[in-house]
């Protein structure tokens, strides 16, 4: 089934990440800052202590910083975590050591059970003070696992901590795409023994879902608008699999395509709702389409390859998918104005279903070796890849998808 949602690729280089105009640091994305934690002071035991060091795990992971203490580094932080009563309070400057310019400074508030939530909100904030750009530390992914003995939905935190089980269809559950408030998602099940498509609203320790899409025929692929109010998904209630919009309030139905002896799959928005990329076989074998979403002609922005699947259209504004390259999936990012591509795994094993981090440098996917398959994540940067999940998370993981926020 999961080649149902195709792939190919190809060539070039890409341009670099463009970071925001606001950036605070003048100097490219791969270098590495040193960053002094000796002057941040926390108890050794307790809600301050995991604090701390959920922090600064965070703050390595996101490969902005280096960790050390008492040496001579760029940035420091200076404060505490103490608890007063059943509440962690921590106070944190973040500053330039050499021009002495403070870029934060402020007290952060929680319950003493919420230290980790609470670390992963302050390395966000580190980060986006002393890079002007987005962490990914507070953010979650979705990803589907069978080791129940089926394909359910599991959530988990960025560093792939808090691993919970999600759905319990007890069947074949596929696909699963955030929505941009990172409360909702969409999924394809079959509970039904059909394919249709269910929303999943979250809310602090439990969720509720309704079936959206069961038209006869598949209900596949849904990706939730930008705004919220839309997906984009593929139905094949009129004979072949054909892109369509539907109005989540009203189920109204637009479509966008009408292939005949082809069909349409795996849709991702634009960062500005306008256009989606998708894949298609029409030209003989799958490869990646623009078009607008009001409709009109597909632009084929894809040439060489065998196959090209998977796309994600990050906010970073770039699309990421998944390219046979001989008998191996890679991944590739493709710059959606120049067509240029870069490929960012090592060719040592299979990575597919590639998801963009908030941050717009990470990357999840899934990589499978010996038909075993596992999540990685990716530094566009640095190419490094680390193990999501813990080896204590049995079974085997794949369709991750990264939360927004």
């Amino acid at each position: 089934m999961k080649r149902f949602y195709w792939v190919l690729a190809l060539a070039a280089l890409i341009a670099p990440l463009a970071g925001s105009s606001q950036v605070r640091v003048v100097k490219s994305m791969n270098e590495v800052s040193l960053l002094d934690m000796g002057m941040f002071k926390s108890l050794s035991d307790g809600a301050p202590a995991l604090f701390r060091r959920i922090l600064e795990t965070d703050l390595t992971r996101s490969e902005y910083f280096k960790i050390v203490n008492g040496l001579r580094a760029e940035y420091a932080l200076l404060g505490n975590a103490t608890l007063e009563g059943s509440s962690l309070i921590v106070r944190c400057e973040a500053y330039n050591v050499i021009s002495k310019e403070r870029y934060l400074s402020k007290t952060f508030k929680a319950s003493e059970d919420e230290a980790r939530k609470l670390a992963h909100q302050v390395a966000d904030e580190i980060v986006m003070a002393l890079t002007g750009r987005p962490g990914m530390a507070s953010s979650r992914l979705a990803l589907v696992g069978n080791r129940t003995g089926y394909k359910e939905l599991y959530l988990c935190d960025a560093d792939g901590q808090n691993l919970r089980q999600l759905t319990f269809d007890k069947t074949l559950s596929l696909a699963p795409k955030w929505g941009p408030d990172g409360r909702q998602m969409v999924y394809t099940s079959y509970r039904s023994q059909f394919p249709d498509v269910y929303l999943i609203t979250l809310g602090n320790n439990s969720w509720k879902g309704k079936c959206i899409a069961n038209f006869p025929g598949l209900n596949a692929c849904a990706a939730i608008s930008p705004d919220g109010r839309e997906v984009a998904l593929t139905l094949s209630k009129d004979g072949n699999p054909d892109l369509f919009i539907m109005k989540i309030s009203s189920r109204r139905l637009t479509r966008l395509t009408a292939t005949k002896r082809a069909g349409e799959a795996s849709p991702s928005w634009s960062p500005d709702g306008r256009q989606i990329v998708f894949v298609s076989d029409r030209s003989g074998s799958p490869q990646l389409y623009i078009m607008d979403r009001d409709g009109g002609e597909p632009k084929r922005i894809t040439s060489a390859g065998s196959q090209n699947v998977d796309p994600d259209w990050g906010a970073n504004g770039f699309i990421a998918y998944s390219s046979l390259i001989g008998s191996l999936f890679q991944v590739f990012v493709l710059n959606p104005a120049t067509l240029a591509i870069q490929q960012i795994t090592p060719e040592d094993a299979s990575y597919e279903d590639p998801s963009w981090a908030p941050d717009g440098r990470h990357l999840a996917c899934a990589r499978t070796q010996r038909y075993h398959s596992r999540i990685i994540i990716v530094d566009m940067i640095s190419r490094s890849c680390i193990s999501l999940l813990p080896d204590s998370a049995t079974g085997d993981w794949s369709s991750v998808n990264w939360s927004p926020r």
